[in-house]
C-alpha cells in the first residue's frame, strides 16, 4: 500500500511541475511581447524624433542661408560705401590745385619703378638726381618731365637722349662755358655764367616738371641746388646741411661750398608772373 501511494503523489507532483512550468513559460511570453511591443514603439518614437531633428536642421539650414544672403547684402553695400569713399582719394598722377590729397595706390606696378641714383625732390615739380640710365625711365615717366638740365662735363648717356626725343622731353645743357677760348674745354667745370644759365630755367614754371642732374648728382647738381636755395633766402648752414646730405662718405668740396657763398644772387632775373609758385612770395 505505501507503495502504491508514493506511486500516486509522484505522478501528482509530476503533473503539478509541468503545470508550473506551462505557467512560467506563459508568463515569460508574456513579458517578451511586451518588452519587444515597447521596443517597437520607442523605435517609431524614435523615427518621429529623428524626422523632427531632420526638420529642425533643415530650418537652421534655412535660416543660415537667410542670414548669408543678408551678410552678402550687407557686403555689397560697404563695397558700394568704399567705392563711393575710392571717389574722394587721389590716385598716383593726380592732382588737384592745392596739392595732393589721400593719396593711395591703386593697383601694384606692372614693372619695377626705380629711380635714378641720388634722386631727391627739390620743390614742388623740381627734381634733382645723377645720370638716369634705362631702369630708370618708368619712374622718369611717371613725373612727366618737360626739361632736364645737364650739367655734367660729358655728354649723356645715348639711351638718355633717345629716352628724352621719345618723350619730347627738353634736354638742356647747362654745363657748356659759352665764354671758353678756342684752346679751352667748354665743359670743363661750372661757371657763374652756367650756374645762371640753368637757373634762369629753373625760374621759370614754363620749363616744369624738372629734372637737374649729372652724372652722380652730388658736387654739380649741388652746387645749382646751392645757389637756388640762396635765392630762395636760406641761410648758409642750411644750404651746406642739404650739399652734404648728398655727396656720401666722401664729403662735400670746400670750393663748391664757397663759390655757392660767393654767388652773386642779383644775376639772377625772375619775372614775377612766370616765376613758380613756391618762389614767388621771395620775390614780392
Amino acid at each position: 500500500m505505501s507503495f502504491g501511494g508514493n506511486l500516486k503523489e509522484g505522478v501528482v507532483n509530476e503533473g503539478l511541475d509541468r503545470h508550473a512550468e506551462s505557467e512560467l513559460s506563459e508568463e515569460l511570453n508574456g513579458k517578451l511581447q511586451l518588452v519587444e511591443g515597447s521596443g517597437s514603439g520607442s523605435g517609431s518614437d524614435s523615427g518621429a524624433g529623428a524626422g523632427n531633428i531632420d526638420a529642425n536642421d533643415n530650418d537652421n539650414d534655412n535660416k543660415r542661408n537667410d542670414d548669408d544672403d543678408d551678410t552678402n547684402d550687407v557686403d555689397y553695400e560697404e563695397d558700394d560705401d568704399e567705392e563711393e569713399e575710392d571717389d574722394d582719394n587721389l590716385y598716383i598722377n593726380e592732382e588737384t590745385e592745392v596739392g595732393y590729397k589721400n593719396v593711395v595706390v591703386s593697383h601694384a606696378p606692372e614693372e619695377r619703378i626705380v629711380p635714378p641714383l641720388n634722386f631727391c625732390p627739390v620743390e614742388r615739380y623740381l627734381y634733382r638726381s645723377g645720370q638716369p640710365s634705362p631702369v630708370n625711365f618708368p619712374f622718369l615717366s611717371n613725373l612727366n618731365l618737360k626739361t632736364i638740365i645737364w650739367l655734367a662735363n660729358e655728354e649723356p648717356q645715348d639711351t638718355l637722349l633717345e629716352f628724352c626725343e621719345t618723350n619730347d622731353i627738353e634736354l638742356q645743357f647747362s654745363a657748356i662755358n659759352p665764354d671758353a677760348g678756342e684752346d679751352d674745354n667748354p665743359w670743363d667745370g661750372l661757371t657763374e655764367n652756367s650756374i645762371i644759365n640753368a637757373l634762369q630755367t629753373i625760374v621759370s614754371n614754363k620749363s616744369y616738371p624738372l629734372l637737374i642732374c649729372c652724372g652722380m648728382g652730388r658736387h654739380r647738381t649741388g652746387t645749382v641746388v646751392g645757389c637756388l636755395r640762396r635765392l630762395m633766402g636760406w641761410n648758409l648752414a642750411s644750404v651746406s646741411e642739404e650739399y652734404r646730405r648728398f655727396t656720401g662718405s666722401r664729403g662735400g668740396r670746400i670750393l663748391v661750398e664757397l663759390l655757392i657763398e660767393a654767388f652773386d644772387t642779383k644775376l639772377v632775373k625772375i619775372d614775377e608772373d612766370k616765376a613758380p609758385v613756391w618762389l614767388r612770395p621771395i620775390t614780392e
